[in-house]
């Protein structure tokens, strides 16, 4: 059920700063008594979260390039046109040497209007056989010092020329990147990014005229104070969306290569559910490497193709929107919302939502498990304003939709720090969501949309 989150430990530096203790140190008996007591009531304010995305031509003619070209259409892209150099690339993962050419695009220097302790990028691109390519970010800390240029990820939509990967070991003792998320080390002592770039790199292979295309770049910046629990929000207008149901259970020990099977395919199961509500789903030939014994061999796919081989899971959070961004005409990001009712306006649009939570068996009635990182699909809200999800952490397809409390949810979901079943302090993703759309969304949901500033 897990995406191998542990891994990850969001904010673990900060979050051990801010509680005053180590965040694997036992917790007092009346901690989460006393953090309960300060930080009810406290919102979290329209600023916290920053979205920016290029994707339009305009956008791609105000970046730096070095031979990459931008393309104009009904959905503007960029392109490598002319090798600004080439490069040997020694894939850690095969150890394969092979030989590139390349060609980058470098972002305006972007000031989000947050001051942000997490930077997520993601991207949507068209990576053809001989192609890959690699997202780095820079940035200005709040103190006019500057970071060093950071690979967020080195993807394909294929693993034949390289594995994709994230990159360990990336840090200068005040930020670190934590597979997908760039983190400020310590978020107490109050430093921040105050500005970044992205580079977007694409190779090919030597003396070809192929080309990845690239049709969204960009990243969430936020700063989400730390809190056990969140404000309890209204509940809206009862709404539900018609979603696939997939349980990724019925693939425990399919393709261990991928995470060790089914049992930790959270993330792409529910990547491939809301692919197919908008219509979209691989191909008989795309499908054809998988078992025909095996139900639901989309599942199996979407486990292959957000595989983060670094990570050694499926969870990479950009990879799974790039995943589901492969498809035509699918827009994907990863985002933070800042409440369960800006999840309301979406589900009310139209546009369901992956959400990236971890809890204890007892903090989400009707669960039946506890996990340090799951993601599920909010399809819906009942008349009560309770969350219907498709987990997919269920026995059975049938079983996958689900009803949870919204008080609890809403918690669980949207807070930074929680204590484990031994009384430590843990980590929460603070509102973590991936969200898919199609390029052309029609007006309602473009409106929910820019309020959000994804579009």
């Amino acid at each position: 059920m897990t995406d191998s989150t542990p891994r990850r430990t969001v904010l673990a530096a900060a979050l051990a700063a801010a509680a005053g203790t180590a965040a694997a140190g036992p917790a007092t008996a009346s901690a989460p008594e006393e953090a309960d007591s300060a930080e009810r009531g406290r919102a979290p304010a329209a600023g916290l979260v920053d979205n920016r995305f290029w994707s339009s031509y305009t956008d791609w003619r105000c970046g730096t390039t070095a031979g990459t070209q931008a393309v104009p259409g009904l959905r503007p892209g960029l392109v490598l046109a002319a090798p600004a150099g080439h490069v040997d690339y020694t894939d850690p993962h095969t150890g394969r040497t092979s030989a590139w050419e390349y060609a980058s695009w470098t972002s305006p220097v972007h000031t989000p209007a947050v001051p942000a302790t997490e930077v997520i990028a993601s991207w949507n691109a068209e990576t053809p056989p001989g192609t890959w390519l690699q997202v780095e970010l820079s940035g200005t800390y709040s103190d006019a010092t500057a970071t060093p240029w950071y690979v967020l990820g080195r993807w394909a939509s294929g693993d034949d020329d390289i594995r994709r990967t994230s990159v360990d070991d990336q840090t200068d003792g005040r930020s670190t990147v934590w597979t997908d998320t760039f983190s400020i080390d310590d978020a107490a002592s109050g430093l921040r990014l105050s500005a970044y770039r992205l580079r977007l790199t694409l190779y090919r292979t030597p003396g070809s005229d192929l080309t990845p295309t690239v049709w969204r770049l960009g990243a969430m910046a936020s700063d989400i104070p730390d809190r056990f629990t969140v404000p309890a929000s209204e509940p809206g207008p009862a709404h539900e969306l018609a979603v696939p149901r997939y349980s990724q259970n019925i693939h425990v020990g399919q393709y261990p290569e991928y995470d060790n099977g089914g049992e930790a395919w959270c993330s792409p199961t529910s990547s491939q559910m809301i692919v197919e509500y908008w219509g979209r789903r691989p191909t008989a030939e795309q499908l054809a490497w998988v078992n025909p014994a095996f139900a639901d061999p989309q599942v199996c796919h979407a486990a292959r193709f957000t595989y983060d081989h670094q990570y050694q899971g499926c969870g990479n959070w950009p990879f799974n929107a790039a995943y589901a961004a492969s498809y035509p005409d699918m827009n994907a990001v990863v985002t933070r919302l800042r409440s369960l009712t800006e999840l309301e306006s979406l589900v009310r649009a139209g546009i369901p939502a992956i959400t990236s939570q971890s809890f204890r068996k007892d903090e989400l009635t009707g669960a039946g498990y506890g996990t340090s990182g799951h993601l599920m699909t909010v399809i819906g809200f009942t008349a009560d304003g309770d969350v219907i999800a498709n987990d997919p952490a269920s026995p059975s397809n049938e079983a996958v939709r689900r009803v949870y409390r919204r008080r609890e949810w809403e918690n669980i979901w949207l807070r930074t720090k929680r204590y484990d079943a031994n009384g430590k302090v843990r980590s929460g993703t603070g509102g973590v969501c991936y969200l898919y759309w199609p390029t052309e969304p029609g007006p309602g949901r473009r409106r929910v949309l820019q309020e959000l500033g994804l579009v």
